[in-house]
C-alpha cells in the first residue's frame, strides 16, 4: 500500500496495512546530524513516511542581522537553530487594523514548496498544506496575545473583523492548494499550554471556533481531509473542535495531560488520532529501548482498528536525539502492521509509561 493511501485510510477511521508514519515538521539540526545537507524531502523519502508537510512560501526581508520583516508586516527573530518567532506586528490602532491588508493569496510564488511535493510525491505520498485558521496570525498581527485578548474584551467587532481578513486569505489558499494537487489541510494554530486552552471555553466559542469552522468548511467543500493541530491540555474546547467537522487531532501531547487512549474513546467514530509520541523529554532525553517502548504501548492502545497515524507530540525539533527518532520510525514499522498483534495488545494495552514522567 502506498504512504498516501496509508494516510487517507486512517483519516478515515479505517485499518490500512501498517500505521502510517508522519511528522508535522522535521528540524534540520536533526536531518543534518542524521543524514548531512540534504533536504526534509530527501529525508522523508530515505525513511519512506507516509506523508510530507508544506507550508505556504512567504517572502521575507531582513532588516537587520537575526530580525526579518515578511509580507504581513510581522516582524521575526531566528534562533541559532533557524527555527523563526514573532517578535511584533504592524496594527497598532483601530486605524491600522481597518486599514490593514493581507498579502496577495494568489502571489504566483505561494504554492512553490507545496508544487516542488506534488511533482515529487504526488500518488505516492500524502501531501499536507500547513496552513492556519485565525488566532495565531491575529495575535501575531497586534503584536501579542495580550494585545489580541484586549482586543477581545474591549473591541470585539474589531477581533471579528481581523479575523475575517485573515481566513479570508487562508481560505483561499487552501482552495488554491488542493487545486494544485493537496491531499489534506492542517491548521497549526495552537490554543493552549499545559495548563490549558489561552482564552475560556466561552470565548473560544465565540472567536476562534466560527473561523476554525471556516477553513475546515473550504477543505471539505473539495472533499478533502482536515487535521487540526494544537499544542496543549485541550480537553475543555475539544467537544467544539471536533464539532468543526475535522478528521484528525495532531499532536495529543502527553506531557499536557492529552491521554490518547481517552480522546479515541470519546472521539474515535469521528476523528483519527495523531502523534503522542513524547518529543518533550522521551524523544531528547530517554534511551533508544524507552523510545521502542513508548512506540509499542501507543500502537497497542490505539491503532487496533484504525484511525491512528504515528508522529511525535509536537515536532522533531532540534531538541530530539537523531538515532531516537530513527527507533520510533523503526519500531513504528515493526509493530505497527494491521492487525495489530493480539500479544502487543495484552502486553501493552494497560500500560502506562507517561505515568512515571508526567504527574497531573
Amino acid at each position: 500500500m502506498k504512504g498516501v493511501e496509508r494516510f487517507l485510510k486512517a483519516l478515515n477511521r479505517e485499518e490500512p496495512d501498517r500505521v502510517p508514519i508522519w511528522e508535522l515538521i522535521i528540524d534540520r539540526p536533526v536531518i543534518k546530524s542524521l543524514y548531512g545537507d540534504i533536504s526534509y524531502a530527501d529525508v522523508v523519502e530515505i525513511l519512506d513516511l507516509d506523508g510530507i508537510t508544506a507550508g505556504e512560501d512567504v517572502k521575507m526581508r531582513e532588516i537587520e542581522k537575526g530580525k526579518f520583516v515578511c509580507e504581513w508586516g510581522i516582524t521575526w527573530g531566528i534562533t541559532e537553530f533557524g527555527v523563526v518567532y514573532p517578535l511584533k506586528g504592524p496594527i497598532k490602532s483601530k486605524k491600522d487594523l481597518i486599514d490593514y491588508q493581507p498579502p496577495d493569496p494568489d502571489a504566483d510564488y505561494r504554492l512553490n514548496t507545496l508544487e516542488e511535493y506534488i511533482d515529487r510525491f504526488k500518488g505516492e505520498k500524502a501531501i499536507v498544506l500547513l496552513s492556519h485558521d485565525a488566532f495565531e496570525f491575529s495575535h501575531y498581527l497586534v503584536g501579542g496575545m495580550a494585545n489580541l485578548f484586549r482586543l477581545y474584551y474591549k473591541d470585539p467587532e474589531a477581533a471579528h473583523t481581523l479575523a475575517e481578513k485573515i481566513v479570508e486569505y487562508k481560505s483561499r489558499v487552501i482552495e488554491r492548494a488542493i487545486k494544485a494537487g493537496a491531499d489534506v489541510i492542517l491548521s497549526g494554530d495552537d490554543y493552549a499550554d499545559k495548563n490549558g486552552p489561552l482564552v475560556s471555553p466561552r470565548m473560544f466559542k465565540i472567536f476562534i471556533m466560527p473561523y476554525l469552522k471556516r477553513v475546515v468548511d473550504t477543505a471539505k467543500r473539495y472533499g478533502k481531509p482536515f487535521i487540526k493541530h494544537t499544542d496543549g491540555k485541550i480537553w475543555k474546547i475539544l467537544d467544539m473542535i471536533v464539532a468543526t467537522g475535522i478528521d484528525g487531532l495532531h499532536p495529543i501531547e502527553p506531557c499536557a495531560g492529552m491521554d490518547i487512549l481517552k480522546v479515541k474513546r470519546m472521539y474515535g467514530d469521528r476523528i483519527c488520532v495523531i502523534g503522542n509520541i513524547d518529543c518533550s523529554y522521551v524523544l531528547p532525553l530517554m534511551s533508544p529501548n524507552d523510545v521502542e517502548e513508548v512506540v509499542k504501548e501507543t500502537i497497542a492502545k490505539v491503532a487496533p482498528g484504525g484511525g491512528y497515524i504515528l508522529s511525535s507530540s509536537n515536532s522533531i525539533h532540534p531538541g530530539v536525539k537523531p538515532e531516537n527518532f530513527l527507533v520510533m520510525i523503526k519500531a513504528a514499522k515493526r509493530y505497527g502492521r494491521h492487525p495489530i498483534s493480539e500479544e502487543l495488545i495484552r502486553e501493552y494495552g494497560k500500560r502506562n509509561f507517561y505515568s512515571k514522567i508526567f504527574k497531573f
